[in-house]
């Protein structure tokens, strides 16, 4: 009866397992070349223990590293707010807003309207109006929790805010 060399078996089965090579070499790599590393060495002269130690202490790092990348990662997503969460709090103020020119850029129209709803779209807030508009977030020249509470003669109203005392005036 043939047999089958078992090596020849785990050499096919490994084969159709690898990944493509990459610059990063990951923990399941690196536990595979120990490991290959310990079964092709030499009999009569084996690894040291304290390299095997060291070893694993480096198999070790690289798992936590990558724990700890993993755990970056979720928290930088978790930071990203999405736009409806950061101007939910416009939801009931009243707002004022210019009307542009296509073809110019100049303002031909300036509006106001209460906010009643936040969407998104494109990654960009759109504050949707009681008036039935709706306008990007960055359009918005002042909010208020009043309506008509902005200066429409563009006039700041109250005195600056004074200079710390190791600030001189220029």
């Amino acid at each position: 009866m043939t047999t089958i060399d078992p090596s020849m078996y785990l050499q096919s089965s490994q084969a159709n397992k690898r990944s493509t090579p990459g610059t990063e070499m990951g923990k399941d790599q690196f536990l595979q070349l120990l490991v290959t590393q310990l079964q092709n060495q030499d009999p009569l002269n084996p690894m040291e223990d304290k390299d095997f130690m060291a070893q694993m202490a480096q198999f070790s790092s690289l798992e936590q590293m990558m724990n700890m990348t993993k755990s970056i990662d979720t928290l930088v997503q978790s930071q990203l707010v999405s736009p409806v969460i950061q101007y939910s709090h416009m939801i009931g103020k009243y707002v004022s807003y210019d009307i542009k020119d296509d073809k110019t850029g100049a303002v031909t129209e300036s509006k106001n309207g209460k906010v009643v709803a936040v969407s998104q779209k494109d990654g960009w807030a759109i504050l949707e109006l009681d008036n039935g508009e709706k306008v990007y977030a960055d359009a918005i020249t002042s909010a208020s929790d009043k309506e008509n509470a902005g200066n429409s003669d563009g006039e700041v109203k109250g005195t600056p805010p004074t200079k710390g005392k190791d600030e001189e005036a220029t």
